[in-house]
């Protein structure tokens, strides 16, 4: 097959340095649970505590007002802005909710998460919560990696870094995987409308093998990455690329990352090197 240059690597930063080793440093009690359990771990402080300092005699607005600092700081032990937000909004907003609909039975509510359990299963908890690719997530790669035959979408969600893949290598054979089946068969129909080759299958991203391919692409959890990138290690091919939007791999340094104002980190990596390191040949093989 003909080789394909690769470019040289974006040079990694003071500023990348020192986001690896902050990611590596995540070490608190939120970092060791599977998301979204530290959410629900902070909403369900936040309702025991309030009716407690109530019961024990303080005046209730006095201890909503109690229950929703300890709430906001247990939020703060999240990763990254988007899950501080939602852990701290839940306990405030569910108490507005209630106290809009009062009348309601308590088994209500429980009947309005299940759509939430059909969408994101209990076995997906340790997997990224539904945050979608942005379309100019992955501009730039093609210069970095030159031209992969088989790409891999693992947990493609909804399909946008799915879509995004093909789009940027219109010859590959994208393919994805999601444990949701609802967000499969979205992604499915979504990749069907856009009249894309890209194959998505519903399953679990860690038993699947990524022997095949010569691009994994991942947008999943900080506390995934290093498990993330131990399977790339034992199971892809020698020149085959790793690359995670937004989150590194603790204490590994990329082979680039590409970065701009307004856009995600984007990271790049090559687990198991290239036994030329001056060429790729297409297809990674």
């Amino acid at each position: 097959m003909r080789p394909v240059s690769v470019p040289v690597a974006v040079p990694v930063t003071a500023a990348v340095a020192a986001t690896i080793a902050t990611t590596a440093a995540t070490t608190g009690w939120a970092a060791r649970l599977p998301w979204p359990l530290p959410a629900l771990l902070v909403w369900s402080g936040g309702w025991v505590l309030w009716p407690g300092l109530a019961h024990a005699g303080m005046a209730p607005a006095w201890a909503f007002g109690l229950a929703l600092v300890a709430s906001t700081a247990a939020a703060l032990a999240c990763a990254g802005r988007w899950r501080r937000g939602i852990a701290a909004a839940g306990f405030p907003l569910s108490a507005l909710a209630l106290g809009a609909a009062g009348a309601l039975p308590p088994w209500v509510w429980l009947l309005l998460l299940l759509p939430v359990l059909a969408l994101y299963p209990v076995r997906a908890w340790r997997d990224a919560p539904l945050f979608p690719t942005p379309p100019d997530a992955l501009a730039g790669l093609d210069a970095v990696v030159g031209v992969p035959l088989r790409v891999h979408d693992a947990g493609c969600g909804l399909g946008h870094g799915l879509l995004a893949l093909q789009r940027l290598w219109p010859q590959a054979r994208c393919s994805g995987v999601e444990w949701s089946p609802l967000l499969a068969l979205a992604a499915r129909w979504r990749c069907r409308a856009a009249q894309t080759p890209a194959l998505v299958k519903r399953g679990d991203m860690w038993a699947a093998s990524w022997a095949d391919y010569d691009l994994v692409y991942l947008f999943q959890r900080p506390e995934s990455m290093a498990r993330a990138f131990d399977k790339a290690r034992a199971e892809m091919a020698p020149g085959a690329w790793l690359v995670s939007l937004e989150f590194p791999v603790p204490t590994e340094v990329p082979a680039a990352c590409l970065q701009g104002e307004g856009r995600r980190p984007l990271w790049v990596y090559q687990p198991v090197p290239a036994r030329h390191p001056s060429t790729l040949t297409a297809g990674g093989r």
